[in-house]
């Protein structure tokens, strides 16, 4: 929806702009010039980049452009996952976790956040290290370097579509001046003919160079920075995740131990001390009534 409007103001602004000052619309349609150009982008684009960083840059692109962004109730979905899972381990110890961690699709201790159960990589870090900490790796700062590294390799593994994107629009605007000379070459074999006739190709051919800017400037640089915002909430998830753990492995109660999740979490998005203190209340009634 956002990038349906911003799309039609920046329509809106320079055609708008243009015909305003007396240029004449059927000038800047150049369906060949549009195939040169995108055409380009996409064959550089599928050179330069492996199979799973195209399929990740279209997945991750159409999400973005839907608005699949995380939100409030994802953050306090995962805070209470993280509660009932510190409260178990706390009073049962984490090996009573064991066969949550192993099959946590069929766990009903995960069950009960979807939200947070189907973000896959999310659970396998989780899983993996309540495994380590069940395997006897306790000690807090090791366990925190560890995560720190997978964090950071997880950002850029995330980072990957993005930067194929932004490459892709740093290429729009050469590709514009590839399609602007092959028109020029072209006006140039007409050079005999009446001026009127010469004037509109040379017009056509300067739409390329327009053409490769506005895709570049308007459409794809403003669409890689959308994924490089989504990147940057999803790393956000697992930073959350990281500073529950560590403060749990610290000793720390389950509800002190979450805050410590909650606190680094984006301000748009962190639930109030309030709404994690109400959600963590439900999750300790739904597991007093399950083993009444």
């Amino acid at each position: 929806m956002k990038f349906g409007v911003g799309f039609i103001i920046v329509l809106v602004s320079v055609i708008g702009g243009y015909m305003g000052v007396g240029g004449k619309l059927g000038v800047l349609w150049q369906p060949y010039e549009i195939v040169i150009i995108v055409g380009s982008a996409i064959g550089a684009f599928v050179i330069s980049n492996p199979r799973h960083v195209i399929m990740a840059t279209g997945s991750t692109l159409m999400g973005s452009i839907k608005g699949d962004a995380l939100n409030e109730d994802d953050y306090l979905e995962l805070l209470s996952l993280l509660f009932t899972i510190f409260r178990e381990g706390k009073s049962k110890g984490v090996m009573s976790l064991e066969n949550d961690i192993e099959h946590p699709y069929e766990s009903q201790l995960f069950q009960k956040y979807p939200r947070a159960l189907g973000r896959k990589r999310a659970v396998a870090f989780i899983c993996d290290y309540l495994r380590l900490i069940s395997l006897g790796a306790e000690d807090p700062k090791e366990l925190e370097n560890l995560m720190e590294e997978e964090i950071h390799t997880i950002s850029k593994d995330l980072g990957r579509p993005v930067a194929a994107l932004n490459a892709v629009g740093e290429a729009l605007p050469a590709f514009g001046i590839v399609a602007a000379v092959l028109g020029i070459i072209k006006a140039m074999a007409y050079v005999n003919q009446a001026t009127e006739i010469l004037g509109k190709m040379i017009a056509g051919a300067l739409c390329g160079t327009f053409l490769g800017v506005l895709l570049s400037y308007s459409i794809v640089m403003p669409l890689g920075q959308l994924m490089a915002t989504r990147r940057d909430e999803m790393v956000n998830y697992y930073a959350a995740i990281k500073s529950g753990l560590v403060a749990f492995l610290h000793g720390y109660p389950p509800q002190i131990a979450i805050e410590y999740s909650r606190k680094v979490l984006f301000d748009e998005v962190q639930p109030s001390f309030d709404a994690v203190e109400k959600a963590t209340s439900e999750a300790i009634r739904s597991a007093a009534a399950e083993n009444a």
